[in-house]
């Protein structure tokens, strides 16, 4: 029962609404005592030949007041404690997104998808039957079950309810230990869930990497395994599930023979009339459902507990990433200053060591070295999206983590090697960064990312629905619309990281020229593995092993001997060789 004061905080919150849903709940139960009273007494009038027709229509009367007030009373109480319970669903929901949308890359590293979404889901859904039919099951055993066995012992006889009581003990302690099966076992079943959530999605995301190796048919018997896996451990949870109604069944069946055998020789003795048995024999009826009740109260209760738990853990985890106490609020506008002394993931070797350059407002940065040098890491951190123990980031002469993350995001705009589209319009995909924008807006943004002509030679042009991921346009269409995404907001900060690698050299040049006229006062910053484009950038650096190897403009670099000559002269020479021979330089 320890769920019920995790999510006491809940109940305090919705105590109006569970008050009365208890009380209307009380007060129905009270009302179901009163049919079994009404028919022992008319058995006692036929067995003593006094029943009359207006005897019989009184009963009649008071038994359809009694069906049509708990009717009513039921369709109430179901609205406030089954109402509340689906807003506790919908309070977690937006708990676990929320918390999702704080958290850093790092959080993202060490879990899977597909359980985050069953957290969301089955997990929430398990929460919610604790909080609705889990409070049912708890206040109606306990009422139900009280009100009977008082109004047995006290308006029938006491010796009688005793003796029908005895197996009682057998169902508390059976309910108890299925309960701690249950709560162990459930907990495997929905890891085993999340696993499967988990390799849906990555199938799913991956459909075509997939496809392209031939490797359908081993898919598919990964996937028959993980939900086979899936199945045996629910099996396993309904093996547990399917003990509680037989016990209780056989308690009730044993409790039955008790009053029947001992009731009858009290009849015969004549401390019993023969309604009075009839109506104890009703009463023990009533007394199944809080018994069912009960044992279905620990179903409810271990799986809400084993979901609560996951939930809660997930819910505990805090962000690495937080804003200072008063941080900052109004966007920052100035110079940048990178003073980075060592950074590294975790307890990982060092990524980036002694980088230290200056960035003047409205000047382009350009970033290049081998793949796995530090270039993306330079960016990200400069968005905070991991933070530095060792040196810092200076944004108009403050360090970024003065502003709050709201100001320090909103004025840059990202777009990632790793391209995103939501599956939506593409008119809404280039409007995410500024939902308010106008069709003019959004059409000169794909123009400045040269992206326009593609678009309007689509059936639906800018309402063309793009996809899951964008996977209805190519890599170089992909990137030209999350281009156009990022300069549509027109940000203090732009950072292209490695964004024009999938587009051709004249596309790439009509882009570059678009960002000077458009960028004029404002900074950018580009990494790039294709030199071409950040030789017009107002500072480059060579990144090697972490460290700046090389620094200054394309002019100054290509004097001195180094990779960046090296590089660049050979990239010339592969562009020249693809073109046969022609020279556009």
């Amino acid at each position: 029962m320890k769920v019920f004061l995790d999510l006491m905080w809940f109940f305090k919150e919705e105590k109006r609404k569970y008050i009365w849903g208890i009380l209307m709940l009380a007060f129905v139960s009270f009302l179901s005592l009163i049919p079994p009273y009404i028919v022992g007494v008319i058995v006692d009038h036929i067995e003593g030949n006094t029943l009359t027709s207006s005897i019989l229509f009184t009963w009649g009367g008071v038994l359809v007041g009694v069906a049509v007030a708990v009717y009513i009373f039921r369709y109430f109480w179901r609205i406030m404690i089954f109402g509340a319970s689906i807003r506790l669903a919908r309070k977690l929901r937006n708990q676990l997104y929320e918390h999702f949308t704080k958290m850093s890359p790092n959080f993202y590293h060490k879990r899977r998808t597909g359980d985050l979404m069953a957290h969301s889901t089955n997990d929430i859904r398990a929460i919610e039957q604790t909080a609705g039919v889990g409070v049912l099951t708890l206040v109606d055993s306990l009422l139900m079950g009280s009100f009977v066995i008082i109004t047995m012992a006290a308006t029938i006889s006491w010796k009688l309810t005793l003796i029908a009581l005895i197996p009682m003990p057998i169902m508390a302690i059976a309910t108890s230990y299925y309960g701690s099966l249950l709560h162990e076992r459930f907990g495997k079943a929905q890891a085993a869930f999340s696993g499967l959530n988990d390799k849906v999605q990555e199938s799913m995301s991956g459909i075509r990497v997939i496809k392209t190796f031939g490797y359908e048919s081993d898919d598919v018997e990964s996937f028959r395994r993980k939900s086979e896996d899936v199945v045996n451990k629910n099996i396993s949870v309904a093996r547990v599930d399917a003990l509680f109604d037989p016990t209780i069944s056989l308690v009730v069946s044993i409790s039955y023979f008790l009053a029947i055998f001992f009731g009858a020789k009290y009849v015969v003795a004549g401390d019993l009339s023969i309604g009075e048995l009839t109506s104890f024999t009703i009463y023990l009826g009533l007394l199944i459902w809080p018994m069912l009740a009960f044992g279905w109260l620990f179903n409810i209760v271990e799986r809400g507990r084993a979901s609560y738990n996951r939930v809660s853990s997930l819910l505990s985890v805090n962000a690495d990433i937080t804003d200072v106490n008063e941080p900052l609020e109004q966007q920052p506008v100035g110079d940048i200053q990178y003073k980075i002394n060592s950074f590294a993931y975790s307890d990982k070797e060092t990524v980036l060591k002694n980088v230290d350059f200056s960035l003047v407002k409205g000047e382009t940065l350009g970033v290049v070295g081998r793949t796995g040098s530090g270039k993306t890491t330079l960016m990200k951190l400069f968005m905070r999206q991991f933070d530095i123990a060792d040196g810092g980031i200076y944004f108009s002469k403050r360090d970024i983590k003065d502003y709050s993350l709201d100001a320090l995001r909103k004025s840059i705009g990202y777009v990632p090697q790793d391209h995103f589209l939501f599956s939506a319009t593409i008119a809404d995909n280039i409007a995410f960064a500024k939902p308010n924008a106008s069709m003019s807006d959004i059409i000169e943004a794909a123009k400045l990312a040269s992206i326009h002509h593609d678009i309007v030679q689509l059936p639906d042009g800018y309402e063309t629905i793009v996809g899951e991921r964008g996977v209805t346009l190519s890599g170089g269409q992909k990137q030209r619309i999350s281009i156009a995404r990022a300069l549509i907001a027109n940000p203090e900060v732009l950072i292209l990281d490695d964004s024009l690698s999938a587009v051709d050299a004249k596309t790439e040049e009509a882009i570059l020229d678009a960002l000077r006229e458009l960028r004029h006062g404002k900074t950018t910053m580009i990494t790039a593995h294709r030199l071409s484009a950040i030789k017009h950038a107002n500072v480059i650096i060579v990144l090697e092993g972490g460290e700046i190897i090389q620094r200054g403009t394309h002019e100054e670099l290509m004097a001195v001997d180094g990779w960046y000559k090296e590089m660049y002269e050979k990239q010339k020479l592969e562009t020249l060789v693809e073109q046969g021979g022609s020279n556009d330089e």
